[in-house]
C-alpha cells in the first residue's frame, strides 16, 4: 500500500476541495512518466512483446497534453499492472511502476507509487550486496528530475510516507 489512510489535501485539485494546481498535478504525471520510464527496461527485457508498461507511460504524457481523459489514463495504468501480475522482481516492478505513473491522471499521490516501485525494481536488478546502494543512486537520479515547481511537495511527500513505501527514499 502506498497510500495514506488520510488523503493530503495538497495531492488533490483544487476543484475537488484540496489545494493542487492543474500544472503542478500535471508535473506530478510527468514526473512519475520519467521515474517509470527510467526502469522500464527492466521489465521489456523480460516481456519485450508487451506493450502494456510503455503504454501506460504514454497515457500519462498523453493526459497532461490533454490528448486522453483520466478514465483512459487510470485504465492504461491497470492494464500495466495487470502485465506485472505473473512476474517476479525487477521486471515486476518496473510494470507497477508504469501503472503507478499513468494512474496519476486518476490520483495525484500516485506520484510516490510511480517512484517508489521504480527505486524496488533497480534494487531487484542487482545482487543483494548491491541492492541498498543502486536504490540511493535511482532515488538521487529521480530527485535531480524532479520540477522546481513540485520539488518541495515531493521531498514533503517521501519524507512522511517513506516508510509505507518499503523506505525507498532513504537516499
Amino acid at each position: 500500500m502506498i497510500l495514506p489512510k488520510v488523503r493530503d489535501p495538497r495531492f488533490i485539485t483544487v476543484r475537488r476541495g484540496g489545494t493542487l494546481s492543474d500544472e503542478d498535478h500535471h508535473l506530478l504525471a510527468l514526473w512519475a512518466a520519467a521515474c517509470a520510464e527510467h526502469v522500464l527496461g527492466l521489465f521489456e527485457a523480460v516481456r519485450p512483446d508487451d506493450p502494456r508498461p510503455r503504454a501506460a507511460i504514454e497515457h500519462a504524457r498523453a493526459w497532461v497534453r490533454g490528448e486522453v481523459k483520466m478514465m483512459e489514463a487510470r485504465a492504461a495504468g491497470g492494464h500495466a499492472m495487470g502485465a506485472a501480475r505473473d512476474l517476479r522482481g525487477a521486471a515486476r516492478n518496473a510494470a507497477y511502476a508504469a501503472g503507478q505513473a499513468a494512474v496519476v491522471a486518476h490520483v495525484a499521490a500516485h506520484e510516490l507509487g510511480a517512484a517508489a516501485y521504480a527505486v524496488k525494481a533497480v534494487r531487484a536488478s542487482v545482487p543483494k550486496a548491491e541492492s541498498a546502494e543502486a536504490g540511493r543512486r535511482e532515488c538521487r537520479w529521480q530527485r535531480g528530475q524532479l520540477p522546481e515547481a513540485i520539488r518541495a511537495l515531493v521531498l514533503d511527500d517521501q519524507r512522511l510516507r517513506n516508510d509505507i513505501c518499503w523506505h525507498a527514499f532513504d537516499c
